[in-house]
């Protein structure tokens, strides 16, 4: 490289580096706002697209390895890049191109993943992904032009700095391991007692003025005799609503005796749902009709079709479903229709939670649990917590509060 390109070179690197850093941050962030929110008010609601989404990559297996988001490697290499540009030298470089070639296999790998695997991609990582193919380039570019073998530009990296850049990487990544882990042991301790406290400090609200008669999980005959009766807004696309199926799937049998589910139909697509004008989820009312066709299979039907999530998005997979379970009279069955539309309408009937949306609800998941309406999802320790209050508030003899806060 020469005198009069390197200061552009560093530049650039600079920029592309402070780039990767911002959108790691950015993800950390994400990370734990999804999986640790603070408050009743915090859930992570699916409200993006179904392609375009970040909650899918947050809550998925590779989101974190040992506890440790991946987020915080993504930083740690723009740093590292960073410091390349404001302090260069041939060793630094040369680690530099060599760490850059590896997180771009790491990136394509990922990307691949996100899409192939989780039918979803998200926009902060994908502007990590953006400025780590620009600083690959800028290393590419800086390179390019020499009589120096491929192998040597790209893999005889120091050393001495990639052993010191692995130590500071390892001992930041022991202590967000330690982070990591305060995070859930609050989450059955005190992040736990207030938001049960904040749940009993909502407002209540009616039920909806039609109760679905489609339950996922059933324990008494009459809904309002379970302890613990739960009014599920949600779709069958929606990623939020899959891990609050996944969730609930665990609770169901701690829970069991003790838990009514009642699946309320509402489906983010405009083909059917008109309280709310989106089309996020294209295919979700006609998964809706399926399940709904009939009532005594609809239990089963609704599992099957949250176990297989990426497929499910497929229009050949739901015609290949509907012939499976012989409901393909469904998708234009008049009475079917007019019930799912019946119990979607219900999302009309409360008042705004917000300016920016006409009807009450408005995004999936939304529950209604015993009485107080609850905005997106919440980590398993909390909602087991509210359950646990409120089998206690029914069968405890109502002093359910003192199990979780200090009281006067």
């Amino acid at each position: 490289m020469s005198d009069a390109t390197r200061p552009a070179v560093r530049a650039q690197l600079l920029i592309a580096a402070l780039g990767m850093i911002g959108f790691s941050v950015l993800t950390i962030r994400h990370y734990f706002a999804a999986n640790f929110p603070a408050t009743v008010f915090e859930g992570s609601v699916c409200d993006l697209s179904a392609f375009f989404n970040c909650d899918s990559s947050a809550y998925s297996s590779l989101s974190a390895i040992w506890s440790v988001p991946l987020g915080y490697f993504g930083a740690a290499l723009g740093g590292l890049f960073a410091l390349g540009a404001l302090f260069p030298s041939a060793a630094v470089a040369r680690t530099n191109r060599a760490l850059a070639a590896v997180n771009g296999l790491g990136v394509l790998a990922l990307l691949a993943y996100t899409v192939i695997v989780l039918g979803s991609l998200c926009l902060l990582c994908s502007g990590y992904y953006l400025f780590s193919f620009f600083a690959l380039f800028v290393l590419w570019r800086d390179s390019a032009g020499t009589d120096v073998p491929a192998v040597r530009v790209w893999a005889t990296p120091s050393l001495l700095h990639g052993a010191v850049f692995g130590i500071v990487t390892l001992a930041g990544a022991y202590g967000f391991n330690r982070y990591h882990a305060a995070r859930e042991d609050a989450m059955t301790g005190g992040v736990a007692a207030r938001i049960v406290e904040q749940y009993y400090g909502l407002p209540t609200v009616p039920p909806p003025s039609i109760v679905s008669p489609y339950w996922s999980v059933r324990s008494t005959e009459r809904f309002e005799d379970a302890p613990i009766q739960l009014i599920e807004y949600a779709g069958f696309l929606c990623s939020g609503c899959l891990l609050l199926h996944q969730q609930l799937e665990s609770l169901k049998q701690e829970f069991a005796g003790k838990l009514n589910v009642a699946f309320q139909f509402f489906p983010l697509d405009a083909q059917c749902n008109d309280v709310v004008e989106t089309d996020k989820h294209p295919g979700a009312c006609d998964l809706s009709y399926m399940a709904a066709y009939d009532p005594a299979r609809f239990a089963a039907l609704h599992d099957e079709i949250f176990a297989h999530p990426r497929e499910a998005k497929d229009p050949a997979w739901r015609a290949e479903f509907a012939r499976r379970h012989g409901v393909e009279a469904a998708l234009t069955d008049s009475a079917t229709r007019a019930l799912v539309y019946r119990i979607m309408r219900t999302g009309a009937e409360y008042e705004r939670t917000s300016d920016r949306f006409a009807a009450g609800i408005r995004s999936t998941p939304t529950m209604i649990l015993n009485g107080r309406m609850l905005i997106g999802t919440f980590p398993y320790e909390q909602l087991r917590a509210i359950f646990l209050a409120l089998v206690d508030e029914r069968e405890g003899g109502g002093r359910f509060l003192e199990n979780w806060i200090e009281t006067d």
